[in-house]
């Protein structure tokens, strides 16, 4: 099967000298590894891992660009049929946020929009965001962002699902979400939103499949089969040991393959 993997980055020398991100690679054993990923290498694991297309994302904190959208406009122009990217805003400056989106996310070679709401400590009901999910809307495209607890030594009150991200939801029912690293320890919550709202999804980056929790498992295999896709968060995983152990899940032939690439092509529009 031609796997999809929907969030994955190639960070820059300056993301990689964040704080925040030196606790992430002391829990996954790259403290030592200061080497920043490329087109090439991430090229190679992806073909390691049988993945075909990779989301790339931007990052905009309000530090500024982490990875900026001109930067990921770059990898995807280094191996088009391989990429696709997600591009990233100031939230400070909404107007300039959706002139991005108009210019840049043509559904083609951006096929989405993500904010990290940890990285600015404002949880997606805040207004900042609002103007950009009616971008999103008028765009077609997905708002990708970050469920659950936070991995790196930030707050994870801006990850729950409700009130935070229902509200968006009941404000924006056309708007598809996409929320990224399976949403633990709000895996409750995560069943109500996908039952209340069909435009809400969910992809399981930042964590091996085997680490992946029973009651996810459950979920991905019950009301979330056609809503949970695959996601590496790559560099911090590559795609090969995120797979390893799939067979353990217990998916049936279709759910897996609506895991690994049909929701991601459905929602994505790949």
């Amino acid at each position: 099967a031609m796997t999809i993997d929907v969030w994955a980055q190639i960070t820059t020398e300056r993301m990689a000298r964040e704080p925040w991100l030196a606790t992430l690679n002391r829990w996954t054993g790259r403290a030592d590894d200061t080497r920043t990923p490329t087109v090439a290498s991430t090229l190679a694991a992806m073909d390691e891992g049988g993945v075909k297309i990779a989301l790339l994302s931007a990052w905009y904190g309000p530090q500024g660009s982490l990875i900026s959208n001109e930067e990921v406009a770059a990898q995807i122009d280094a191996a088009p049929t391989r990429f696709r990217g997600l591009a990233s805003v100031d939230l400070r400056d909404p107007m300039r946020a959706v002139r991005d989106i108009r210019r840049l996310v043509d559904g083609k070679r951006f096929v989405g929009v993500r904010v990290v709401p940890w990285l600015w400590d404002l949880p997606p009901n805040d207004r900042r965001y609002y103007p950009i999910y009616a971008a999103c809307i008028e765009a077609g495209v997905p708002f990708c962002t970050q469920i659950g607890h936070t991995g790196p030594l930030k707050r994870s009150e801006t990850g729950r699902l409700i009130p935070y991200l229902e509200d968006v939801l009941l404000d924006f029912p056309e708007l598809v979400v996409v929320g990224g690293h399976v949403g633990f320890p709000w895996l409750d919550e995560l069943i109500t939103l996908t039952i209340k709202f069909p435009n809400f999804h969910v992809d399981t980056s930042a964590y091996t499949l085997r680490r992946l929790p029973p009651a996810f498992i459950d979920y991905m295999k019950g009301i979330g089969a056609n809503r949970v896709m695959f996601g590496t968060n790559w560099p911090m995983i590559a795609p090969a040991k995120c797979l390893d152990h799939i067979d353990d899940l217990g998916l049936c032939a279709v759910g897996r393959t609506a895991f690994l690439s049909g929701n991601a092509r459905r929602v994505f529009k790949l």
